[in-house]
């Protein structure tokens, strides 16, 4: 046990900037099957434990939709989608292969989830953080079979952080989000389904703090996501300054001024979003507006590709509730990472490598031309002065060609505003002849970090690669946003490094014209900007582009900072 005067700290990745203090509740673990219920007593019986496995695994898929139907934003699409794998025929004849070899139903739901996982996890990508899911739909089926309680939390009798090993969509779908002061697992990575949903909603969350289960529960402990701890029995110094720190992230966000430095250099400060309810609950917030909607979210649990009669009125809704601001979206990034089951394509060894984005319209170019078409009709009823207001922009562009193709299709739906993303690092060299192209560019820096440092972003372990202050992606930033000074067109960035304020003073030093990120990081980011000067934003990129590496990147822009802003924000 920990006492007041040594807490114990773990340390992991932090997503957000808050804090909370709270007692600790483990999420519930997965059943284990005895060794009685591995095989059938009977080959006779082989019938019955079919509809018994069958019968769980379709309770458990209509249970998801259910969640899914109450359970906001992004949440409820990974929910509908959570449920689509356990409704998925090859899962069901993997089951009936296990029984036929005479598995008990247990037992093979558990080998045919683990068959499917081990696919998964050999692609990469998204499709092998999508294993957390499919072992959800493994733990609630093999609960059923065997008759015991649901694996996850119970409810929620006071505020708590909670905390397991990883949280799936049906765990999180079943928190009392009034309830939940911080989310906190052992495994996952900043770009999980835990990590975007508490982005989402603005909750304290750690990933990767390995060991942080073995805490005991009940046990207070003080999550900080700006610096990626989890302390337990914290001591009174370090809860008030937490406490501190929330009252100051509460009076930041009370400021919706437009973001500017302090000599008064515009900075749009712009929202990512997913669906168009996350639009409706920026409301009159800090976001000046939308720099990247998420498209490929709106279809997650769609069959069939949407038609243009199905997307019109749902772009429609979305531009209603930005009430003129800036929205732009992105045409449909599916593949690789992103899979959506009417976009399949063949095989792949390598898909990051392969056709996703911009690239299906190698493969299926009606996606495109359908989602451009519903785009331009939504746009053509706006009033003629909020048209050039509604951005479209394609992901995965590596050439002025494919820059050039993009913007005539755009142009010719009714599409005013053209714009392509920034991902790949040929587009980023070749910056100048993309911005001939199009009339805005935006860098996404996840991406570009994954492809400029060879290195998964979707892989926890390689964190470190992709750690957007590495001076090689600073180099393709700077690159680009020299082009568009150049051409005198926006160079924005919807990457989550624009949510870090350290970061943000470095990109508006370099040029770039726009931040976009997560809602409940605006105000930390418009704080740091009202506080520097363009001159010192430009020192602290030209610091950041002379070290030699990307921790000596960050310390070299941490020193030229004003330092009441550092302990302000907590960026030691």
């Amino acid at each position: 046990m920990t006492t007041a005067n040594q807490p114990r700290t773990t340390a992991g990745l932090g997503v957000g900037r808050s804090a909370a203090v709270a007692p600790l509740v483990v999420v519930r673990p997965a059943p284990v099957i005895p060794p009685d219920a591995l095989r059938l007593s009977d080959p006779a019986d082989a019938g019955p434990a079919l509809d018994t496995a069958l019968r769980a695994l379709a309770e458990v898929a209509d249970e998801f939709v259910r969640r899914a139907a109450d359970a906001p934003g992004a949440l409820g699409d990974v929910l509908r989608s959570t449920s689509d794998m356990a409704a998925d025929p090859e899962l069901a004849d993997r089951i009936r292969a296990g029984i036929d070899r005479g598995q008990g139903p247990a037992a093979a739901v558990d080998g045919a989830v683990a068959e499917v996982v081990a696919l998964l996890t050999a692609a990469g990508g998204l499709f092998a953080e999508r294993s957390t899911d499919l072992r959800s739909v493994r733990d609630h089926a093999v609960a059923r079979v065997l008759g015991l309680p649901a694996p996850g939390l119970p409810p929620l009798r006071e505020r708590s952080v909670v905390c397991a090993v990883d949280l799936s969509p049906a765990d999180t779908a079943s928190l009392d989000l009034t309830k939940v002061a911080a989310l906190v697992t052992e495994s996952g990575g900043p770009t999980g389904h835990t990590a975007i949903i508490a982005r989402q909603l603005g909750i304290p969350c750690v990933v990767r703090a390995a060991g942080v289960t073995l805490i005991p529960e009940g046990t207070v402990v003080a999550v900080d996501a700006a610096a990626g701890t989890v302390t337990a029995d914290p001591d009174d110094t370090l809860v008030d300054s937490l406490r501190a720190r929330a009252l100051t992230e509460r009076a930041l966000a009370e400021d919706t001024a437009a973001g500017a430095t302090s000599d008064g250099r515009p900075v749009a400060l712009l929202a990512n979003v997913g669906t168009v309810e996350d639009i409706e609950q920026l409301g009159p917030s800090a976001a000046e507006g939308v720099g990247l909607f998420r498209t490929e979210v709106l279809f997650l649990d769609a069959v069939e590709a949407p038609s243009r009669d199905r997307q019109t009125p749902v772009y429609a809704r979305a531009f209603a509730a930005a009430r003129g601001a800036v929205t732009t979206v992105r045409t449909l990034d599916a593949g690789a990472d992103k899979p959506l089951a009417f976009a399949v394509q063949e095989p792949e060894e390598n898909p990051a490598l392969g056709v996703r984005g911009h690239r299906l319209v190698r493969t299926m170019p009606e996606l495109l031309e359908e989602q451009l078409a519903a785009l331009g009709a939504a746009t053509r009823a706006l009033a003629p002065a909020d048209r050039g207001r509604v951005r479209v922009m394609a992901p995965m562009i590596s050439t002025a060609e494919e820059a050039r193709t993009f913007a005539r299709l755009a142009r010719a739906h009714g599409v005013e505003t053209v714009g392509v993303m920034i991902e790949v690092p040929a587009a980023a060299l070749r910056a100048a002849s993309l911005l001939a192209e199009v009339d805005f560019v935006s860098l996404g820096t996840n991406d570009l970090a994954q492809y400029t440092m060879a290195a998964d972003r979707l892989r926890g372990g390689l964190h470190d690669l992709l750690d957007p202050w590495q001076p090689a992606v600073l180099d393709l930033v700077a690159i680009v946003a020299r082009a568009g000074d150049a051409a005198g067109k926006p160079v924005g960035v919807c990457g989550e490094s624009a949510s870090d304020p350290l970061m943000a003073l470095a990109l508006t030093g370099l040029g770039v014209t726009s931040l976009s990120m997560s809602a409940p990081a605006l105000p930390a980011v418009r704080h740091a900007l009202r506080r520097h000067s363009s001159a010192r934003c430009r020192a602290i990129a030209e610091a950041a582009l002379a070290a030699p590496s990307a921790p000596r990147a960050r310390e070299a822009a941490l020193a030229l900072m004003d330092p009441e802003v550092v302990t302000r924000l907590r960026l030691h």
